[in-house]
């Protein structure tokens, strides 16, 4: 196998078990503060009433909404996982 990922070990291991999480708690709990706050801003972009005067909206606030939602579930697991080790 070549590469730097000879024998299955991550490059930069740490702790005694080398296949642990290169995210930590501060990188996991800063993703999921910016998911939270795209995902309210963009429900509340989402949620405000059409004006005609200024066209209409080119970004799918919904969706938006909806995807970070949906991520900041998998990053919550993600922090659950590490609290329990």
């Amino acid at each position: 196998m070549n590469g730097p990922h000879v024998g299955g070990r991550l490059p930069f291991a740490r702790r005694a078990c080398d296949t642990a999480s290169q995210m930590e708690m501060i990188q996991t709990l800063s993703l999921a503060g910016v998911l939270l706050a795209l995902a309210v801003l963009s429900g509340w972009l989402g949620s405000r009433p059409p004006n005609p005067h200024r066209g209409p909206r080119l970004a799918p606030w919904r969706f938006i909404m909806l995807l970070c939602a949906a991520s900041l579930t998998f990053v919550l697991g993600h922090v659950v996982r590490l609290l329990l080790g």
